[in-house]
């Protein structure tokens, strides 16, 4: 099932003013509008968050907005530069979400996401992570996820949080709840509903067709039957000026899963001489099907590290065949690399006495492409002496820090996410735990090894400051081996609870 979505950016114009202005932008609690010329008057175009609370609004003359608000920041209006902004802002979220992507003006982006949420860990997350990741920038955003288009505008503009995900399948019901004025219908049309007493979206779908198309011509049926799914709405998805793609056409269209693959392989063929050319590796290809009906199916997968190799990208390309729908058929294909880093010819060692270095790249780029690269990490070692903040998640193939864990005293095999408090005997302040109970089960500890004294990090946190932790390696008498620490130095209550927790498992 199709599922879009839908990024809604209120304040986009003052964002990308305060953005471009950088250190020299008015404080974010300061009114700012932008404002052009209707006619021979000036009046406010864009107004940021500031101001709107300040009772201004788009429309209003800028002498009104300056008597209302003494402090007012007024810079002028740039709607070109407005425009080209959201088509960097679609070209970005390109490279990083999506294979289908478009800017929505004046104020937004569509995402086709069919078949890509897996890859960022779930729709929910991977929405989550766009709207937060434009925070970070300092962009105010919404977004919205639906089955179609105008049901994501819809959601993202008019629902009452600022991040909606609807289920599969029930866009159709949910928008009915919506205001009429969620539609892409103009001003004087909506008011001339709510005239009429339409005030939501559901009363006009429960209306016969014919008397409101007569009234109000077609575009209130096209506009209604594309928010609830019932009729196509294609994007056309924006490419880099610099974009590396290649393109079949086909005379006759094709659909059978043989010859989308046949083709496919000609196409990375293609592609890979063309990088070769620029002397450049895929780590992100798109491939884009253009259907008889007026639908673009697509295709996305990455790769570890730079690669022009035809056999390997045409197999991670046809390991995905199987989701497109080619519907009544593919009357074009396009493969592209969205994102290409540099890769120079490598040497070929032929000699015979050194073995030749494992290359798992290839594992790697299949088992990330059906997962999704976020579930496929190892981990690596942090220079720090307290045991959850020593390791953190990298990619596969990332290269070393050079840093390594401490190899004085053994660490576990399996660290738990959070310490579990147990309950212990135990004789204070040196002595291991005789016994201790965790998650319901007593052991009777046979051999232990300790104590390990932890320090705070007090420069980190002042609550540190005097905090230490008491390691032991303990065995159990059924021969599991477990790392435990005694919060505290056993003596002085200031250095922590002197409760017990288990924080690991050996073996």
């Amino acid at each position: 099932m199709r599922r879009v979505v839908s990024l809604f950016l209120p304040t986009w114009p003052t964002d990308r003013v305060r953005r471009q202005l950088g250190s020299a932008a008015p404080p974010s609690d300061t009114p700012l509008v932008l404002v052009g010329r209707e006619g021979r008057r000036r009046v406010v175009l864009a107004a940021d968050a500031a101001a709107q609370q300040a009772g201004l609004n788009v429309g209003m003359p800028v002498t009104k907005a300056q008597i209302l608000v003494p402090d007012l920041v007024i810079r002028n209006a740039d709607p070109e530069a407005d425009a080209a902004g959201l088509d960097r802002l679609a070209l970005w979220m390109l490279q990083r979400y999506a294979p289908i992507v478009a800017s929505d003006p004046p104020d937004g982006v569509v995402i086709d996401a069919t078949g890509a949420a897996h890859l960022h860990g779930g729709e929910e997350a991977m929405v989550t992570a766009m709207v937060e990741r434009l925070a970070a920038s300092g962009f105010t955003a919404r977004a919205a996820l639906a089955d179609s288009p105008d049901a994501a505008h819809a959601f993202a503009r008019y629902a009452a949080r600022p991040i909606t995900v609807v289920p599969p399948g029930e866009s159709a019901k949910a928008v009915l709840d919506l205001p009429v004025a969620a539609l892409r219908l103009p001003r004087d049309m909506v008011a001339d509903l709510r005239v009429l007493g339409f005030e939501r979206i559901g009363e006009l779908a429960d209306k016969p067709r014919a008397p409101l198309t007569l009234r109000f011509g077609p575009a209130l049926g096209r506009c209604l039957c594309q928010a609830m799914g019932q009729a196509g709405q294609p994007i056309d998805p924006v490419r880099p000026v610099d974009l590396i793609e290649v393109r079949r056409n086909f005379a006759e269209p094709i659909a059978a899963p043989e010859t989308i693959a046949r083709y496919t392989g000609k196409l990375a063929i293609k592609l890979c001489e063309a990088l070769e050319a620029r002397g450049q590796g895929a780590r992100r290809l798109d491939l884009l099907f253009h259907l008889v009906d007026n639908r673009i199916e697509a295709i996305r997968i990455g790769t570890a590290l730079p690669v022009r190799d035809a056999k390997r990208l045409t197999r991670l390309l046809c390991d995905k065949i199987e989701t497109i729908d080619p519907g009544f058929g593919i009357e074009v294909m396009r493969l592209a690399a969205v994102l290409a880093e540099p890769l120079p010819p490598k040497q070929t060692n032929f000699s015979l006495a050194g073995e030749a270095e494992t290359d798992i790249s290839g594992l790697i780029d299949t088992l990330a492409n059906r997962v999704g690269h976020r579930r496929l990490y190892r981990f690596a070692p942090v220079e720090s002496d307290v045991p959850e903040r020593s390791v953190r998640r990298v990619a596969p193939l990332a290269p070393g820090t050079g840093a390594a864990w401490p190899d004085q005293w053994p660490r576990p095999a399996r660290l738990l996410p959070t310490p579990e408090p147990i309950e212990t005997v135990a004789l204070l302040p040196d002595h291991p735990p005789v016994t201790f109970t965790w998650r319901g089960v007593r052991r009777r500890v046979s051999r232990a090894d300790g104590p390990e004294r932890v320090f705070g990090e007090w420069w980190k946190r002042v609550a540190e400051l005097r905090a230490v932790r008491d390691y032991f390696q303990v065995e159990d008498d059924t021969g599991e081996r477990f790392w435990i620490y005694r919060s505290g130095d056993g003596e002085d209550g200031a250095t922590g609870s002197h409760r017990w927790f288990l924080h690991g498992i050996f073996g």
